[in-house]
């Protein structure tokens, strides 16, 4: 994508002139539904105004309440790392952070992380221990025991609330079906392994029962990790409930499905081993498959979703769809597991 096709607020936050601190560069990273702007010590995160369905950001008001349920649920984890929600504001000098002039956007400023400590970088540099893992895990088993885990969350423990998410997914990317990333036979295994576990009605009520429905993270993976000291787990889900009150087997599947794709299918046992046992939690495995196969699909398609973005350039398409067709695989790997 050119500087051109941004809108034009988001080229004006480009130049170093717009913040209220030092900035030697700034630099843009688009997800499919956030500006990512890195700034000197900080990172501004400001959402695109789309509408998937399963999130609604395509109103200033809306995407200003969300900034906020982003900062209060992610203090939960990271309260140093989250800082404040701001406005995006424009008069005759231009476009501010935090200015004077009429709001136009709104934006969630958070303290930046050492990118060489991301979990993505580590994994690629193969540096990755079971040390790591441990920490993660630390961190992991007090927040899901603190976590809130009443009637209401449970509810969405059950199999029917379950199926909304899964089912949903299929629903959204049956316009796909036959591109290189989805090939039918894959839509249809998926598909069919997904709604012969979700009969199982009694299994879901025994993790009601054992209390292991919380508010959780809801997108747990390494993209979303930094290994520093103390570890951040950071960006999860504010958008919609239903994606984060969930088992917490789900939450833990993800980052194990993600340990998965890259390889790393010891550490994925490991962690899961280790996380089982540190928070009691021996059930957990009898949910594994079905949720990594769930977790695997979600990620395939967001990477559809980005690949067809108009916003994004060539370069970023090509990656999420090829990104899109591994996932793809994993999940249905899933089935026969």
């Amino acid at each position: 994508m050119t500087t051109n096709q941004l809108p034009p607020f988001i080229q004006a936050l480009l130049h170093t002139t717009a913040y209220p601190h030092p900035a030697a560069e700034i630099k843009l990273v688009q997800t499919h539904i956030s500006y990512v702007l890195l700034a000197g010590e900080f990172v501004y995160k400001i959402k695109k105004p789309v509408n998937f369905g399963f999130l609604d950001f395509t109103s200033l008001a809306q995407r200003q309440h969300f900034c906020g349920e982003e900062l209060r649920l992610n203090q939960r984890l990271c309260p140093s790392l989250y800082l404040e929600v701001l406005p995006i504001t424009e008069d005759g000098e231009g476009v501010r952070l935090d200015g004077t002039g009429t709001v136009i956007e709104y934006c969630l400023k958070m303290a930046r992380m050492p990118e060489e400590e991301m979990m993505g970088a580590v994994i690629e540099r193969g540096q990755l221990t079971k040390g790591h893992l441990d920490g993660i895990v630390e961190r992991l088993v007090p927040f899901y025991q603190q976590a809130e885990g009443g009637a209401e969350i449970q509810a969405f423990g059950t199999a029917q609330a379950v199926a909304v998410n899964v089912l949903e997914n299929f629903e959204q990317t049956q316009s796909f079906i036959g591109c290189p990333a989805l090939s039918q036979g894959q839509f249809d295994a998926i598909n069919a392994y997904a709604k012969g576990f979700l009969a199982q009605e009694a299994l879901f009520e025994s993790r009601i029962a054992a209390g292991r429905i919380r508010d959780g993270h809801g997108d747990l993976y390494s993209a979303n990790i930094c290994l520093s000291e103390p570890i951040f787990i950071y960006d999860c889900i504010e958008f919609n409930q239903r994606f984060r009150y969930c088992d917490v087997a789900s939450d833990v599947a993800f980052l194990a499905m993600d340990l998965d794709y890259h390889g790393l299918n010891e550490l994925s046992d490991y962690f899961i081993d280790t996380f089982s046992q540190r928070a009691n939690d021996q059930g957990l495995r009898q949910m594994l498959n079905f949720y990594k196969c769930y977790r695997a699909y979600v990620r395939g398609k967001i990477g559809l979703f980005t690949a067809n973005a108009p916003e994004v350039d060539a370069e970023t398409k090509e990656r999420c769809m090829k990104g899109a067709e591994r996932y793809f695989a994993l999940a249905e790997f899933y089935t026969r597991a």
